[in-house]
């Protein structure tokens, strides 16, 4: 069994029917986990109040406090490819993250996920992600080793301060003539909920698009996103009909399935660039990880 050695939190909402006890909450929060489990997660302590105190049976619910637990999986599936640390100071840390590993523990993955596997590399336990990328995407993500400069850091994706380029390979026919596209849509959740839905309106994504080479049906694809919708470029690409090699979500969503570390998704996000708000000097990063080209 996998536990995770970082406590997880959930907030008691203030309700007009509250619940009797933190119990039956957590009961009715997560229906997935048996009751069972939370009474034996309770009686070991490892359930515990916003004062740090294990939450017993009988601990009443309170409004707007949290608690915290530990999450426990009884099998999690090894992802066989490593990350890499290409930068390092007082205040970040630049890593590359490989196809299929998750950037923060969720659903399936709990130990295996790029912050859990930097903080047992590093030792830095207050480690925290900046950003995401997609579990199917390989590529950087920038990490907050200083919790006193976190927010400044945040406020460069925030406001839009980071110039961010991702590699596709994309199938499917190119419009002879046409090297460069300016795709602007509206996306929204769709159906079912982990996938994105284009729908009349605003646009609220935007992404520039640049085609760098092409042979044998594949075009290799230069990918700048102005917004940070969820999957929009893997939308967009597949929207001007080249949709990304091995994306099981779009055009089509395909039969779920365990995954296929022969067929990684070929997204890599490949650079980021920024001026760094504590030393003022600008600051580039590059991932050399390759796709299927």
């Amino acid at each position: 069994m996998s536990i995770s050695q970082y406590p997880a939190k959930v907030t008691m909402p203030r309700l007009e029917h509250p619940y009797p006890t933190v119990f039956a909450f957590l009961v009715e929060r997560f229906p997935r986990i048996p009751r069972e489990v939370w009474e034996r997660r309770i009686a070991q302590g490892k359930v515990l109040g916003e004062d740090g105190a294990p939450v017993g049976m009988a601990t009443p619910y309170a409004p707007q406090q949290r608690v915290f637990y530990f999450r426990e999986m009884e099998a999690e599936r090894e992802i066989p490819f490593p990350e890499q640390v290409l930068f390092q100071n007082d205040e970040l840390l630049v890593a590359c993250k490989p196809h299929f590993l998750p950037v923060t523990p969720g659903g399936a993955y709990l130990n295996q996920s790029l912050l859990h596997r930097l903080r047992e590399r590093t030792g830095i336990h207050h480690l925290v992600p900046l950003h995401r990328i997609d579990r199917e995407t390989a590529g950087l993500v920038l990490f907050s080793v200083n919790p006193k400069t976190r927010g400044r850091y945040g406020g460069l994706f925030r406001e839009g301060l980071i110039e961010k380029e991702y590699r596709a390979v994309g199938v499917g026919r190119v419009p002879e003539g046409k090297k460069e596209w300016l795709v602007e849509s509206r996306l929204v959740p769709g159906e079912p909920w982990f996938v994105m839905a284009t729908e009349p309106g605003p646009a609220n994504a935007r992404s520039e698009i640049r085609l760098l080479d092409e042979r044998e049906g594949r075009s290799l694809f230069a990918l700048s996103p102005l917004t940070g919708k969820t999957h929009q470029l893997r939308v967009h690409l597949s929207s001007l009909g080249m949709p990304i090699l091995n994306d099981r979500l779009y055009p089509q969503l395909q039969p779920r399935q365990a995954d296929d570390f022969d067929q990684p998704l070929q997204l890599l996000a490949q650079r980021l660039r920024f001026k760094d708000p504590v030393s003022g000097k600008w600051l580039e990063f590059q991932s050399d990880r390759g796709l299927l080209w």
